[in-house]
């Protein structure tokens, strides 16, 4: 579902807010981005008085392999965007990116093997890059093959377009959320928003959750209708 929206920060914060009231555990299980949109949709959900911050679980759906307080990393944007401002958090389980890899791409699995064993994923927060991208799944990396099992991989991209090598959520982990909302702004997206519009298959075209919601500014909206 598209849903043309004025400004899209406020929007999440909205969608991020009725999806807690709507919960049907008593946890919130919640896995955040990186990007200049996800930072201000950060910065307006912490304004948001509609959650108990103590009640939620916080994930993140890819990351980059650098220092946890390079500015580079995703981890540091949602600490500062979102988790310094709102207090105390149920729980923040970023990515491990100090160490092999390999080591940390398996911490990470255990970590979502047990988390969809368990109470399962609430809320997917995802961006759309200009490439078609999303999390760290780039077009024609070998990751969006993952198979149902590998839930979490290590990747870059092949393109050449993404600087530093990646941590990422596959497609089977992020197809088995509750909820998957895209945020998506600014005329550079809407070359690749048209084209998943028209089917193109990029990656952000394989993601199929329970529910999945786009909101999109007039600026990436484009012409098309």
């Amino acid at each position: 579902m598209i849903t043309p929206v004025s400004n899209v920060a406020r929007a999440f914060a909205g969608v991020v807010g009725d999806a807690f009231a709507a919960r049907t555990e008593p946890r919130f299980v919640l896995v955040l981005s990186g990007g200049p949109t996800a930072r201000a949709c950060y910065e307006e959900l912490a304004t948001s008085d509609a959650i108990d911050w103590s009640l939620v679980d916080v994930f993140m759906g890819d990351e980059r392999v650098v220092d946890p307080d390079d500015d580079d990393a995703n981890q540091r944007l949602v600490r500062e965007a979102l988790l310094d401002r709102v207090g105390p958090v149920g729980s923040f389980t970023p990515m491990p990116t100090v160490g092999p890899v390999t080591d940390c791409v398996a911490d990470y699995q255990r970590t979502m093997s047990r988390l969809l064993a368990g109470p399962g994923i609430d809320l997917i927060h995802l961006g759309l890059g200009p490439d078609g991208h999303v999390a760290s799944l780039f077009p024609g990396a070998p990751t969006l093959q993952a198979a149902p099992h590998e839930l979490v991989a290590a990747t870059s991209d092949p393109n050449g377009r993404n600087p530093h090598p990646r941590l990422t959520l596959t497609l089977p982990a992020i197809n088995a959320a509750r909820l998957v909302v895209f945020t998506v702004a600014g005329a550079a997206k809407a070359g690749a928003l048209a084209d998943v519009r028209r089917g193109a298959d990029l990656p952000a075209s394989r993601v199929h959750a329970c529910r999945t919601v786009w909101l999109v500014d007039d600026a990436a909206a484009g012409s098309d209708p």
